[in-house]
């Protein structure tokens, strides 16, 4: 499966803001974006006037950069939100939540979205009893996220395991923290998705 594997700093600068796409690393001074919080390249210093497109495009590419995704995954997506009732943007955010890479990462079992896609891909993590390693995969409310039994022995695991106990998940999603295991109790609301973008800029942006 594609994925980006360039400088994950470089794509925060980009945008200007904290992605979180290094887990404890954008926590300390090293972070990139604290040392140089201005757009990477040579005229990265340069003032430019940003036009409507411009900021369109710049919502598009850090949702997908958060997320992970790449464009034509992306694209698809945004045309499974519209076809479904409600408003697009929102639609969009709660389908990209939905992520099992997203979910694992919302309940602690990862410091970033990188690193849950990582552990999925490995086979770490069970839905509802079943191995599941596909990050994409979409969660329906009802389902139960596990730890495979066989991973809970690695030591990497029982670190996340010790550090999800202290952290507290969105309120649509539940975790039980002696069973090493979540569960999603609803869909996620738009106002229980803290991800920093402005989605209908993203709608206007496919609507051109």
């Amino acid at each position: 499966m594609a994925r980006y594997t360039g400088p994950q700093c470089r794509l925060c600068r980009r945008e200007g803001i904290k992605l979180y796409l290094k887990g404890d690393r954008c926590y300390t001074g090293k972070c990139a974006i604290d040392r140089r919080p201005y757009p990477p390249g040579a005229h990265g210093q340069a003032r430019r006037k940003i036009s409507e497109y411009g900021l369109q495009l710049r919502e598009k590419q850090k949702a997908r950069r958060i997320y992970g995704v790449l464009e034509t995954q992306f694209r698809n997506y945004f045309e499974r939100a519209e076809r479904q009732p409600g408003i697009t943007g929102e639609n969009l955010l709660r389908l990209l939540e939905r992520r099992l890479d997203n979910v694992v990462y919302r309940l602690g079992l990862a410091t970033s979205r990188m690193e849950a896609r990582q552990l999925v891909r490995h086979g770490h993590f069970t839905v509802n009893g079943r191995k599941v390693n596909i990050p994409s995969y979409l969660v329906r409310v009802g389902d139960v996220i596990a730890v495979r039994e066989k991973s809970k022995d690695s030591p990497r695991i029982k670190e996340l395991l010790e550090r999800a106990a202290d952290r507290t998940p969105p309120p649509w999603l539940e975790y039980e923290e002696n069973q090493a295991q979540g569960r999603v109790v609803a869909l996620p609301t738009r106002d229980q998705i803290d991800t920093p973008v402005q989605e209908h800029l993203i709608v206007e942006l496919y609507s051109r």
